[in-house]
């Protein structure tokens, strides 16, 4: 058993905001991040458009950024959340640049800012198209240089230290003790004991398999908090990003910066015909719900696997110097963009449900916080607006930070059982949880994606309760491994999808439901 005074789970930006600011404060304190990749593996690292923030007062204001938040999230947003993220950004910002982040800047040294859909200005601080890959670097670069961060790779956070651990009884007050913890290298479980543990492990993308997310996107946070009884809401608002080239296959897939589409890139179907006007007055730069729907129903009215972004009336030399990984990634398919469309579909992006947080991060277990997209904050309401990701995760792990420099927590003083996996065998034959695991993306594809029906659901939940019955005896009867927890949690985020979208009896934002199209 490990004992650290602060317990992090994830290894992006929320993750290592919240470790770098902890570590400076308390150099004799011990923070442990736990991770389940590579340390610089995460949702961070793979985010193209950047950080929403108002640094051109001139041209920009608080209220615009706030109004366009308000608008995206279609009335479900916390108005005082957004008030706090959005004039706080800009501070975040400023604190990043200071720890190293180098974002893109003019010749006079000020930063360029780049506009995506939903926003009235130019506001998108970046680093060409690869600006998470690069905050991801400079507080990685951050985290080594402080000696009582402890970075633990490849290792598997499989659920979280409650009471029920220590008593079959429902206890009336619940608390976080920390982690249960499988090292992928040796094959061994220990708990590591934390007087504070924060949540901060991004996304649920590889739920549905066609994603934008990185392999590590299982939404294991959300269901070890699930399964601790911490409240999970507005699990229904998947985020489809509308442009994720297609190659004719499913699977994890490379995401078309929505900054592409700011910088003048239009949509169109195989006909040729700029489509997008027809759907929405702000054309391309309409918010993402309605750029994916109305790519869904142009694939579904002509038949054809995907639409195509149309790059060639742009300048290829400044695309080019913009977004150089895009179009490193283009010409490697074959993709020539002075000439070519870029195939493209919507694929699983971002959640903007999640486990609920308060103004400070605080969960509703005791000693447990959230942050980054695992969270529901209320900023993003029903529809997250671009770039306003990273944003809400440089402010929230600033508050946790607050919230512990004012409300240390108290030692953990109780003895942590060590994880009992008696009478377990290991299982020789990992086909079965692949076969499971794609059997489950498929019903989520199928069933729960941009446009969803009430027969689909209700399809949805009977073929899942199969699934969930097969995962548990899996999980009873053999030793527990990486695969079989990531099938056991993602079965989990899957189940709170699909009841929390039969519940929802309104179309709002990110969720479509065809029952309510006319109401």
């Amino acid at each position: 058993m490990e004992e650290v005074n602060f317990l992090i789970i994830g290894s992006g930006v929320a993750g290592l905001t919240l470790a770098v600011k902890l570590a400076e404060k308390f150099p004799m304190k011990k923070i442990t991040v736990v991770t389940k990749g590579d340390e610089a593996e995460s949702n961070t690292k793979y985010a193209q458009g950047g950080v929403a923030a108002v640094v051109d007062l001139k041209e920009d204001s608080f209220q615009k950024h706030i109004e366009d938040t308000l608008i995206a999230g279609d009335g479900l947003c916390d108005k005082s959340v957004v008030e706090m993220v959005i004039k706080d950004g800009p501070k975040r910002l400023r604190e990043l640049i200071h720890w190293g982040a180098n974002f893109d800047t003019d010749t006079y040294g000020e930063l360029t800012l780049g506009r995506e859909g939903g926003h009235s200005e130019f506001r998108v601080v970046h680093h060409k198209d690869t600006t998470g890959q690069e905050i991801e670097r400079s507080l990685l670069e951050r985290s080594n240089q402080l000696p009582n961060i402890k970075l633990l790779p490849h290792h598997f956070a499989i659920d979280l230290i409650t009471e029920h651990h220590f008593s079959n009884e429902m206890p009336n007050v619940n608390f976080c003790y920390g982690a249960y913890v499988l090292d992928q290298i040796s094959g061994r479980i220990f708990p590591i004991k934390a007087d504070c543990t924060t949540l901060a492990s991004g996304g649920i993308g590889q739920v549905y398999g066609h994603t934008t997310n990185p392999s590590v996107a299982t939404g294991d946070g959300i269901a070890m908090a699930y399964r601790a009884m911490v409240r999970i809401k507005n699990m229904e608002f998947v985020q489809f990003h509308p442009t994720s080239l297609y190659d004719g296959k499913s699977g994890a897939s490379f995401l078309i910066s929505e900054a592409v589409r700011g910088f003048g890139a239009f949509l169109r179907n195989k006909k040729g015909e700029r489509f997008m006007l027809n759907y929405d007055e702000r054309g391309e730069l309409a918010s993402r719900d309605i750029v994916s729907r109305a790519i869904h129903a142009e694939m579904k009215n002509s038949g054809d696997d995907c639409v195509y972004l149309d790059c060639t009336h742009l300048n290829t030399v400044d695309f080019k110097n913009h977004f150089p990984n895009i179009y490193q990634t283009c010409s490697k398919m074959g993709i020539n963009l002075a000439n070519d469309w870029i195939p493209v579909v919507p694929a699983s992006h971002y959640l903007c449900g999640g486990i609920v947080v308060d103004m400070n991060g605080k969960t509703s277990l005791k000693n447990l916080f959230a942050c980054g997209e695992c969270s529901y904050t209320g900023l993003h309401g029903a529809n997250r607006l671009a770039s306003n990701s990273l944003l809400e995760a440089l402010v929230y792990a600033d508050r946790i930070f607050q919230y512990l420099c004012n409300h240390p927590p108290s030692p953990v003083t109780k003895i942590i059982p060590e994880w009992n996996d008696e009478g377990t065998v290991i299982l020789d034959n990992s086909e079965i949880i692949q076969q499971k695991t794609n059997e489950l993306q498929q019903l989520m594809r199928s069933y729960v994606g941009v446009v969803r029906n009430n027969a689909d659901l209700l399809k949805a939940t009977r073929q899942l309760e199969k699934i969930y019955f097969e995962t548990e005896a899996l999980y009873q009867k053999y030793t527990l491994n990486t695969a079989l927890s990531q099938l056991r949690n993602m079965v989990n985020i899957a189940h709170l999808i699909i009841q929390q979208s039969l519940a929802r009896k309104e179309n709002r934002g990110g969720y479509y439901n065809l029952d309510y199209a006319k109401e």
